[in-house]
C-alpha cells in the first residue's frame, strides 16, 4: 500500500456513506435544509453558486483562510507567522495550534518516506492521484491557477496538511457546537416566516405590532414542525459515536509497523494532549472575553477528545457525521 494512503486513509472514516446520507434526507429537493431554512428551494442552489465563486483549495489551508477573510496578515514574529486582527479569536487562536500540530507530524512522515527532494516529482502514483484530484474531483476547477503545484516534499507536505485539516479541525469546529449555538431556536432560527414589521406595514399591522409586538416576533420563528425538524437534526449532528475515533488517538498498524513513524505518531499524540490543557486554560482565563465570562459559552470545539454524545468537543479523524 502507498504510504500516502496509509496517511489519509482514517481522515475518510465514513465519508462516503455521510454523504450518501446527507443526500438523501437533508440536501435532497424538499428535504430538512429546503423545508427549514430561509432561501427553501434555492438553498442548495445558492450553496452551489458560493462554492464556483468562492472555493479554491489553497484557501482551505487555515492560515490562507484566515488571510482571505481579513482576519490574519503575515507576520514571521508572530506565533504561527500570523498576526490576527482579533487577538481573542478562539477559533484562530487553538485552530493554529492544531494547523501546527498535524503539519509537524505530516512534515515528519512525508520525509521519512521522500528523503529527497526529487521523489515527489517521480512518483508516478501520488502525480496521479494529485491529478485526478483536481481533473475529475472538481473538473469544473481543473484550469484555475491557483491549484498547488506537486513537485517537492515541501509541496506535498502543505496539501496534505491541508486535506487533514479540513476532515479533522475545520469540520469539528464548524460542526460539533451546532446544537449548543442553535439548538435553542430564538438564539439562531433558521428561517423567518413573515416580513420585519418595519418593512412596509399597512396601519393596521402596525398597530397589532404595537400592541402585542411578541406575537410578531412568534410568527417569525421557525414553525413548531420546523423547529422540532431542525433541533434534531442539530442534535445528531453535534453527536459523537461511542465508537468515534479522534485525531491522534489510535496507533493505526501502518504506523505501528515503522518505528521511526511511530515515533513521530507518539509525538503528534502528545502534542495534541498538551492542547487539551492549553485550551482548557485559555478557558479559564478571564482577559479573553470571547470565551470566559458570564453567560459565555467555553471554546472547547477543537479540544482533540471527547466521551460519546454532544459534548461540544473532540476533533475526529474524519467528516463521520
Amino acid at each position: 500500500m502507498h504510504p500516502i494512503h496509509n496517511l489519509l486513509h482514517p481522515h475518510f472514516r465514513y465519508t462516503m456513506e455521510i454523504n450518501a446520507l446527507a443526500r438523501e434526507a437533508l440536501i435532497n429537493c424538499g428535504g430538512i435544509i429546503e423545508s427549514c431554512f430561509s432561501p427553501g428551494e434555492y438553498s442548495i442552489e445558492l450553496s452551489s453558486i458560493a462554492y464556483g465563486q468562492l472555493w479554491r483549495f489553497d484557501r482551505e489551508a487555515l492560515p490562507a483562510d484566515l488571510i482571505a477573510r481579513g482576519m490574519a496578515v503575515e507576520d514571521p514574529d508572530s506565533p504561527h507567522g500570523l498576526k490576527l486582527s482579533v487577538e481573542d479569536y478562539p477559533y484562530a487562536n487553538d485552530g493554529l495550534v492544531l494547523w501546527d500540530i498535524i503539519k509537524d507530524w505530516v512534515t515528519n512522515y512525508v520525509n521519512h518516506y521522500y528523503p529527497e527532494e526529487n521523489l515527489v516529482e517521480s512518483d508516478e502514483e501520488i502525480q496521479a492521484w494529485w491529478t485526478e484530484i483536481r481533473t475529475q474531483g472538481h473538473g469544473d476547477k481543473k484550469d484555475e491557477p491557483w491549484w498547488p503545484v506537486l513537485k517537492t516534499p515541501q509541496d506535498l507536505i502543505r496539501i496534505l496538511t491541508t486535506i487533514i485539516w479540513v476532515a479533522s479541525g475545520h469540520h469539528a469546529a464548524v460542526n460539533f457546537g451546532q446544537y449548543d449555538y442553535a439548538g435553542y431556536i430564538p438564539n439562531r432560527g433558521t428561517i423567518a416566516r413573515v416580513k420585519m414589521p418595519c418593512e412596509d406595514p399597512t396601519d393596521d399591522e402596525w398597530e397589532a405590532f404595537k400592541r402585542r409586538p411578541e406575537d410578531e416576533l412568534l410568527s417569525t420563528f421557525p414553525s413548531q414542525i420546523q423547529a422540532s425538524q431542525v433541533m434534531a437534526v442539530l442534535d445528531v449532528l453535534s453527536n459523537h459515536s461511542p465508537e468515534e475515533e479522534y485525531i491522534g488517538d489510535k496507533m493505526y498498524p501502518a504506523f505501528d509497523a515503522v518505528p521511526q513513524i511511530k515515533a513521530a505518531y507518539g509525538i503528534f499524540s502528545g502534542k495534541l494532549k498538551e492542547l487539551e490543557g492549553i485550551i482548557d486554560s485559555r478557558n479559564a482565563d478571564e482577559s479573553r472575553k470571547n470565551r470566559n465570562g458570564v453567560g459565555v459559552i467555553p471554546y472547547n470545539l477543537l479540544k482533540p477528545y471527547s466521551e460519546a454524545g454532544v459534548t461540544s468537543m473532540g476533533v475526529p479523524n474524519s467528516i463521520s457525521i
